[in-house]
């Protein structure tokens, strides 16, 4: 009894060093987060990222987006309705993460589509049809270019622009950004150039209530 009782014990506290662990590892990456976002303010938002708000917005979310993310697609919805309930008070920025296998190609897609007005009809099909062109979190292009028919793209200069240098700068530029600001999964989130304290919808909503507060204060 005695045995099983010190088992217990010593498994407690293997998980409450875990637990705190976590913690102090979530606490610091997140610190380390905020003091490269504020010591980089360029690396958040560029002359190139797509926007959806009004620019003189007082909230600005910058969300670092791979299209092949299962959690961006959940996340995006919710973000839109943070827009909608909020009119011209928050623009939202989105900055470019392909971090998953192949996704290099889907973002290139979509950098060449907001070339020709059409990133954001791009972007919501390619979402809300995730499932049919991500197999084992591997984005496959081939499976894309079905889906992105009819949405009055130009495909022969969407492949051009594709294989451009240009094209290319813009992804390596959110690539380097997204290093530069400690982003290592997606989606990441920045509010007013402030981190989320830790992953989840209600933390991101809490940080832009908090952002859209003080803005109503000033």
């Amino acid at each position: 009894m005695k045995q099983k009782t010190l088992f217990i014990i010593a498994f407690a506290s293997l998980v409450l060093a875990f637990v705190f662990g976590a913690l102090i590892y979530t606490a610091e990456k997140n610190r380390e987060s905020s003091q490269r976002a504020d010591a980089n303010p360029s690396s958040l938002v560029r002359m190139h990222s797509p926007t959806l708000g009004p620019a003189g917005a007082p909230v600005v979310i910058v969300e670092f987006l791979d299209p092949a993310c299962g959690a961006c697609r959940t996340f995006y919805p919710a973000v839109k309705e943070m827009l909608a309930d909020n009119p011209d008070q928050i623009r939202l920025v989105l900055r470019y993460a392909p971090f998953h296998q192949g996704s290099d190609q889907v973002v290139a897609l979509m950098e060449a589509a907001r070339r020709q007005g059409r990133f954001w009809p791009v972007l919501e099909t390619l979402l809300a049809n995730q499932n049919q062109w991500v197999q084992n979190h591997t984005a496959q292009i081939a499976r894309v270019w079905p889906l992105v028919e009819g949405l009055g793209l130009d495909r022969d200069k969407l492949q051009a622009d594709m294989a451009s240098p240009e094209v290319a700068a813009v992804v390596a530029q959110d690539l380097e950004d997204a290093q530069t600001l400690n982003v290592t999964k997606t989606p990441e989130f920045f509010v007013n150039g402030k981190p989320l304290p830790s992953f989840g919808y209600q933390q991101l909503k809490d940080l832009v209530d908090n952002a859209l507060s003080e803005a109503r204060s000033r």
